[in-house]
């Protein structure tokens, strides 16, 4: 799975005289390679044991540096399988979506290369299970997310850029200092056997300080308040494959480390600093959805909603309960769905418009454009978590587990927790729906016509990235068993259990 993209990527290095001659063929080409991405991983999906959730199952362990310890150890679990899906699903889309709408700037054969390496890391962090691995990864989608934004984002691109690579650098430097610790105190970098112990040979102060340099960097990526200042201006500026990318596997990569590294070795720091991470998740849930009912530009609204849905999914996690993991889990996969079709239609919407200003658009998008609009309707309701669609899930379990948390965590306060991410969910609906007010309601005003042409209707393309997003939003929000039973058993195994 990982070596298509890198032969891929490696392949767009040959001269464009001899391979790959015009921007269509290296569009097909990207869609190719990526397609065939996803189907390695539709069969590893075939080939998974559901009845074993909780084992690592399709390893791949060599030694990759015997004087020092490390492999190259690879696997999946019920806990990085759906990331691992989700991943090479939006990945895949984002090429089709590029066949007949490229980003502006041209470029595309090294904008291909740079998605498929881009692919590579976040495929391999889900899948890592080494830690100096995981962070080889972890690290790898930095620069080419850093050029795309650079070379095909918008006005304020540079800036976005800058501020995106530097916020990310130093969470990466905490990050590698607080995992060599535990790997250096316990003498191993394997993953599966530090998370076996559960702490055990590592004292108390080296937990608190482990899972600290942890959880800021993992909390930089996530993102979570105050860390999270690098995001709107990244989503605003970055093309519509980047932030699809960006908002549906990148912001994961955050949450999906604090459940796979930072909570199983160090639980008595997570323990300590559980009360925090609930105060930090519950202020980001409030101040992003304050901060969408402000925004006048559709990208930066969708934003800072992530800012916002994440909240639940930090606040899920403090509770370290099976509940309130498996509610960060589930939140981190239908974030990314619903989340990853918001921004393509952002991108629609700007390519239509020629602005994502909602008061330049102006309303009556129902009239002007009704197809675009109702799935905008649809992926909103979604996101404001309506019950019944994928959103619903992961709050309201993220909610019961701040209800009844860990036993050793102060009940009261996440109780207080509970009731104001409860308000930050009655105004994240307030928000979307005061945004389809402006957008797709009324009559529409001269300055918002659509362009017309062909570029009015919806294209196939268009079509082909939204569909299997609206399907997968339905069903998991209407069966959430289908995801749960998956996740389940190995954060069962987090605490200990069977």
């Amino acid at each position: 799975m990982l070596a298509i993209p890198l032969a891929g990527a490696l392949a767009l290095l040959v001269p464009a005289d001899r391979f790959l001659r015009t921007g269509f063929a290296v569009r097909a080409f990207g869609t190719a390679v990526s397609g065939a991405t996803l189907l390695v991983a539709i069969s590893a999906l075939t080939a998974f044991d559901f009845g074993a959730t909780s084992r690592m199952q399709l390893e791949v362990d060599r030694s990759w540096s015997p004087a020092i310890g490390l492999r190259f150890h690879l696997g999946v679990d019920g806990i990085s399988l759906p990331l691992v899906v989700l991943t090479a699903l939006l990945t895949f889309l984002c090429f089709l979506y590029t066949l007949r709408h490229p980003p502006e700037g041209g470029r595309i054969r090294l904008l291909t290369a740079l998605l498929l390496v881009l692919e590579i890391g976040m495929l391999g962090t889900f899948v890592a299970l080494d830690l100096v691995l995981f962070f080889v990864f972890f690290e790898t989608v930095l620069v080419p997310m850093y050029v795309v934004i650079m070379l095909w984002g918008g006005t304020g691109r540079r800036a976005a850029a800058t501020k995106f690579i530097l916020y990310t650098l130093l969470g990466s430097g905490l990050l590698l200092a607080g995992m060599l610790l535990v790997g250096a105190t316990l003498g191993t970098l394997d993953m599966t056997a530090l998370a076996d112990l559960h702490g055990s040979g590592l004292s108390r102060g080296i937990q608190i300080t482990a899972f600290a340099l942890m959880g800021i960097g993992f909390a930089v990526k996530a993102p979570m308040w105050p860390l999270h200042t690098w995001l709107p201006d990244a989503h605003t500026e970055a093309p519509t494959v980047g932030s699809v990318l960006l908002a549906g596997v990148l912001l994961k990569m955050g949450t999906y480390g604090l459940v796979r590294v930072a909570v199983p070795l160090a639980p008595d720091g997570a323990a300590f600093w559980a009360p925090w991470l609930g105060l930090l998740a519950v202020i980001g849930i409030i101040y992003g959805a304050l901060a969408c009912l402000a925004q006048r530009d559709l990208k930066r609204m969708i934003a800072y909603s992530s800012v916002g849905h994440m909240g639940f999914v930090l606040l899920g996690i403090a509770t370290l309960t099976p509940v309130g993991i498996n509610a960060a889990l589930f939140g981190n996969i239908a974030h990314g769905l619903i989340t990853g079709l918001l921004f393509f239609l952002a991108g629609a919407v700007k390519e239509r418009w020629r602005t994502t200003d909602m008061a330049s658009i102006g309303g009556g998008m129902l009239g002007t454009s009704p197809r675009l609009a109702s799935i905008l309707t649809f992926a909103s309701v979604a996101s404001l978590g309506l019950p019944g669609l994928a959103g619903f899930w992961g709050e309201v379990l993220a909610l019961i587990g701040a209800y009844r948390p860990h036993a050793d965590l102060p009940r009261e306060t996440f109780v207080t927790f509970m009731a104001v991410a409860a308000l930050g969910a009655v105004l994240t609906a307030a928000y979307f729906l005061r945004m389809l007010a402006k957008l797709t309601h009324g009559p529409s005003s001269s300055s918002g016509e659509p362009a017309r042409g062909p570029l009015a209707a919806v294209s196939v393309q268009e079509y082909a990235a939204w569909v299997p997003l609206i399907a997968l939003t339905l069903l998991i929000g209407l069966w959430p068993k289908t995801l749960l039973d998956v996740t389940t058993g190995p954060v069962r195994a987090l605490f200990g259990g069977g």
